[in-house]
């Protein structure tokens, strides 16, 4: 008996730019649409936001997702062809990564928690500096922190945002965190941790009245907050498939060395 392969059935799913919705055309048009809910694979067409964008809507169902670059940014996608999709998807190497929770209280008493494939960050709201208590499996480790902001970046997330600000490139297997400041101003010369990735942080805004602080995970923004803890999610599996030879660890490894 000839064995099923385990990508038969595909979603796709596309950006809103025009190489993207042409590429859904062609794809869908060869491969036939599978429902995302009984599909065996999800292929994002698009850049890494729309990567981003599908990670965060299947996160619960344990569905691999295979993108392909139609757009800007495209780190976390594979390169677009249309030849034999079903073969790159049955040889593809996948990469597990769990999301981080946020946990943010504002100003109410609120509390909002929300996902984060790349990073949680607190940043000012106004002209004025932010100023920040860190703690760490709560014990506390910078009494006042006075900067932009802050963060804490997977290894996923550690070649966005977070490399933006001056911040480690964390292997994609690294059981660590990036703890990374947004110009920083007191303490002038710190330049972040690296943490466990089992780390509990706490973040806690001080002066919030005078100087407020928004924080985000991801594309999820709460205003307004006064503390903000953090821990990866470990409840959580989320299945990236990357090309042979162009796996997300070597990708991240690629980006060290400025390729």
């Amino acid at each position: 008996m000839t064995k099923s392969p385990r990508y038969d059935r595909i979603a796709f799913v596309a950006s809103a730019g025009t190489e993207a919705q042409a590429a859904f055309t062609q794809l869908t048009a060869a491969y036939g649409n599978c429902d995302p809910d009984k599909a065996d694979v999800v292929v994002a067409l698009g850049g890494d936001g729309l990567m981003l964008q599908t990670l965060h809507q299947n996160m619960r169902t344990g569905k691999p997702i295979y993108g392909m670059h139609r757009g800007t940014v495209g780190f976390l996608m594979n390169e677009y062809s249309t030849h034999d999709l079903r073969a790159r998807l049955e040889a593809a190497h996948e990469s597990v990564i769990h999301p981080l929770l946020m946990r943010a209280t504002d100003v109410h008493g609120v509390v909002h928690l929300h996902h984060a494939i790349n990073e949680v960050a607190l940043f000012r709201q106004t002209n004025q500096a932010a100023r920040f208590r860190i703690l760490i499996d709560e014990h506390e480790r910078m009494s006042e922190l006075s900067a932009d902001g802050i963060m804490v970046a997977t290894p996923a997330g550690s070649t966005a945002y977070n490399l933006s600000a001056q911040g480690p490139i964390l292997p994609i297997n690294a059981a660590l965190l990036a703890l990374t400041p947004i110009s920083a101003f007191r303490p002038r010369r710190w330049r972040g941790a690296l943490l466990p990735n089992r780390a509990y942080v706490v973040i806690e805004v001080l002066e919030g009245d005078k100087r407020p602080v928004a924080a985000a995970a991801d594309h999820d923004e709460v205003r307004d907050v006064r503390r903000v803890e953090v821990l990866s999610d470990r409840t959580i599996s989320m299945r990236m498939l990357f090309d042979p030879g162009h796996s997300l660890e070597e990708r991240i490894l690629r980006e060290q060395f400025g390729h």
